[in-house]
């Protein structure tokens, strides 16, 4: 029996253990522990893909575990955590019962981008569209902003449903989007071929210092923004 073959699916489904205990924080209004079993998956998810290229034991199967065990980690559980947040949000009681439920447009975005990712040849080395995980860690960083912020203006507008659905719309957009966005991976150990990506995670960790839950979505935000003016660069 080839044991090594096992171990990036093995490593897939513990991604999808933690997206399962994800939900259940968030269901038990825990965000915060939602949040961390969610970048534990994200976290794995990484290096499935990692082993399985280490081993050289990439397979259909695997390919299509991955997507379904990101299905759960950064589609439902971000969906999950802005049906929560619209529920709690400035709205009436008659509303409540109807209108969060739009926080699940964030799921289904995420559903057709995994679905198409995995059809989507053009995608190996960069990505087109925001990545799921990115925009589940995004999404999943909000009540914390709430929760742990003291400013009256991040008061109204994250409990605002109309930004809220904003928030939502733009999200399962975004992931759809033909926007090309450049990879973290780094190739060459240089500093001219990964100028990028090294501003970009040099600038992510003084965010992340100085701005803590806050930092999360401004880097998401960033690194779109980074991505679309390196594109406009790129075509001069």
């Amino acid at each position: 029996m080839n044991i090594k073959k096992h171990i990036p699916n093995i490593i897939t489904l513990l991604n999808l253990f933690c997206g399962c205990i994800a939900v259940v924080f968030v269901v038990k209004m825990n965000f915060e522990m939602a949040f961390y079993f969610v970048s534990l998956g994200i976290f794995l998810d990484f290096f499935d893909g990692f082993f399985a290229r280490l081993f050289k034991v990439s397979s259909p199967l695997g390919l299509q575990l991955d997507s379904l065990a990101d299905m759960v980690t950064s589609g439902v559980v971000p969906g999950l955590g802005m049906f929560y947040l619209m529920s709690n949000s400035q709205i009436s009681e008659s509303s409540k019962e109807i209108l969060p439920y739009l926080g699940f447009l964030i799921t289904l975005g995420s559903c057709y981008r995994l679905a198409n990712f995995n059809i989507d040849t053009r995608q190996t080395d960069s990505f087109i569209g925001l990545p799921t995980p990115a925009n589940a860690l995004f999404i999943l960083s909000l009540p914390l902003v709430l929760e742990y912020s003291d400013s009256l203006i991040v008061l109204e507008i994250l409990t605002n449903y109309g930004v809220l659905l904003v928030i939502s719309l733009l999200s399962a957009y975004i992931l759809n989007a033909e926007i090309p966005l450049f990879s973290l991976k780094i190739k060459k150990f240089n500093f001219k071929d990964n100028a990028l990506q090294i501003v970009f995670l040099t600038l992510s960790v003084l965010f992340l210092v100085f701005f803590q839950y806050l930092g999360i979505p401004m880097v998401i935000i960033f690194y779109v923004l980074l991505s679309v003016v390196n594109n406009t660069f790129l075509k001069k």
